[in-house]
């Protein structure tokens, strides 16, 4: 039975899989079905739902098209989310690997590296970053990975630990290999599938963490956001709540396909590993 065969057997998997690819349906389809500025303005101002097909969930306060602006928000939160995971479980990937193949002073010297960065909390630590850099999406991605990364070298340095010592790593040291390019051939593409698990959770909080800073307005001005849309919301949030329900029902359900999606994931791989 194949991988994918048995990640779609659970249905955590399933749900999860259909939240993303209607996330990325959304993404994709964002600029040609709303091509153009989606901030533009599209109507008369606070336009309820359903009042105008042309404009099938309202407008906001300064008359721009909700149904845009949460298509082109889905592409900004797809971006952070999957770059901000790759950057923080490339960087804990390295620093794990380094600290567990090295060991002595560089190990200790780099767990406490990590231990600095535990002890602030990660979206604390984003929003120091982001107001002394600056808001941007790229800020807004290292912010986030900066925040993240010590998760994943904890487990990859625990992985090249009970790596190390075995066999080929022992027939690669014989034979000459330079020590970085055991490290890094030899070791670290075997301690990966337990990283790459940390996959689901680092994009869910990357999303939930951009939608967090925008809302705060630190968020990147030149794009539109989930969260920068449930901030706009608030300010009326009595008169026409739909404004922030929108884009909120749409930032859970994303972050909830996530963490269906890599249940599947962890799942399917348990029951690879049961039956080898």
């Amino acid at each position: 039975m194949s991988r994918l065969h048995r990640f779609f057997r659970t249905p955590e998997a399933i749900a999860g899989a259909l939240i993303l690819a209607l996330l990325v349906a959304m993404a994709l389809a964002a600029p040609l079905l709303f091509p153009g500025d989606p901030q533009a303005i599209a109507g008369p101002a606070l336009l309820p739902p359903f009042q105008d097909w042309s404009l099938p969930l309202g407008t906001d306060r300064l008359g721009r098209d909700v149904l845009a602006e949460l298509f082109h928000g889905a592409r900004t939160s797809l971006a952070v989310g999957l770059a901000a995971a790759a950057a923080a479980l490339l960087i804990g990937a390295a620093v794990g690997t380094l600290a567990g193949f090295a060991s002595g002073l560089l190990d200790e010297v780099l767990m406490r590296v990590t231990d600095a960065f535990q002890t602030v909390p990660s979206f604390l630590l984003a929003l120091a970053f982001v107001s002394i850099v600056g808001p941007s999406l790229g800020v807004v991605v290292a912010a986030i990975a900066l925040s993240a990364w010590t998760g994943p070298a904890r487990v990859a340095r625990a992985e090249v630990l009970s790596i190390r010592e075995r066999d080929y790593v022992a027939g690669a040291r014989i034979i000459g290999m330079h020590p970085l390019e055991i490290a890094f051939r030899e070791v670290l593409p075997n301690a990966l599938p337990p990283v790459l698990a940390l996959s689901s959770v680092i994009v869910a909080a990357a999303i939930l963490t951009e939608a967090a800073l925008s809302f705060l307005g630190l968020g990147d001005p030149n794009r539109v956001t989930w969260g920068g849309m449930i901030a706009e919301g608030r300010t009326v949030l009595r008169t026409a709540p739909f404004l922030s329900i929108v884009p909120g029902v749409a930032l859970v359900l994303t972050v909830l396909g996530v963490y269906l999606a890599g249940e599947g994931v962890v799942e399917s791989t348990a029951v690879r590993r049961s039956l080898s």
